[in-house]
């Protein structure tokens, strides 16, 4: 099934957890648009990725993490960190992706990883797991270095699994400096294929 095809045939469909893994499976992701609450699939010519195994951390946030101001914990809080993520105001995490995605939580695909001030919910960022393939989504924080900890957490759990591919989609300013860079969507398109070989666990 050619690329184009993948696209039409995810156009037809019905938003829910089956069409989601086929098009994370096939290089796809979704975004909404909160104005006509249409789902708009993307699968750009250029991906950004982290180099999962060669990342290298700022030393100021080696600091901040070292010195233990943040908890980090998993997949507690979920539908929390979404929501986080949802609220600001140019956003494309609709309701209708908030809704699928909490289904792709409980069915143990997407996950979580959230950080703390005591028992205050800061920072956080949620994403999807196939085979050894994370494919990150969103981050929020409303503290700073909150998102960065949750990032450091996400990448140190990602390791310690043996995954291969980190996922970031579109190349921002934020992403660019925790140190993603572009690929071209063939050469992604062949980590993601090689990815899905490997199962990897992304929580006992």
């Amino acid at each position: 099934m050619v690329s184009v095809n993948i696209l039409e045939y995810l156009e037809y469909q019905p938003f829910n957890v089956s069409t989601l893994l086929l098009a994370y499976r096939t290089g796809w992701f979704p975004m909404g648009d909160p104005d006509t609450k249409e789902i708009y699939w993307h699968s750009p010519q250029y991906r950004a990725v982290f180099p999962l195994q060669d990342l290298d951390f700022s030393k100021s946030l080696k600091k901040t993490v070292s010195k233990g101001t943040f908890s980090i914990k998993f997949n507690t809080a979920f539908e929390q960190v979404i929501k986080a993520c949802a609220h600001r105001a140019d956003t494309w995490i609709t309701e209708p992706i908030i809704d699928t995605y909490i289904q792709l939580h409980i069915q143990g695909y997407a996950h979580s990883v959230e950080t703390y001030v005591d028992e205050t919910l800061v920072g956080g960022l949620y994403g999807v797991s196939i085979g050894s393939a994370f494919f990150g989504e969103s981050m929020f924080s409303s503290l700073n270095d909150a998102s960065k900890v949750a990032f450091y957490g996400l990448v140190q759990q990602l390791r310690l699994k043996n995954y291969t591919l980190l996922d970031s989609q579109y190349l921002n300013d934020f992403t660019e400096q925790l140190g993603a860079g572009e690929i071209n969507r063939s050469e992604y398109l062949s980590l993601l294929s090689k990815a899905l070989i490997q199962e990897c666990i992304f929580l006992p």
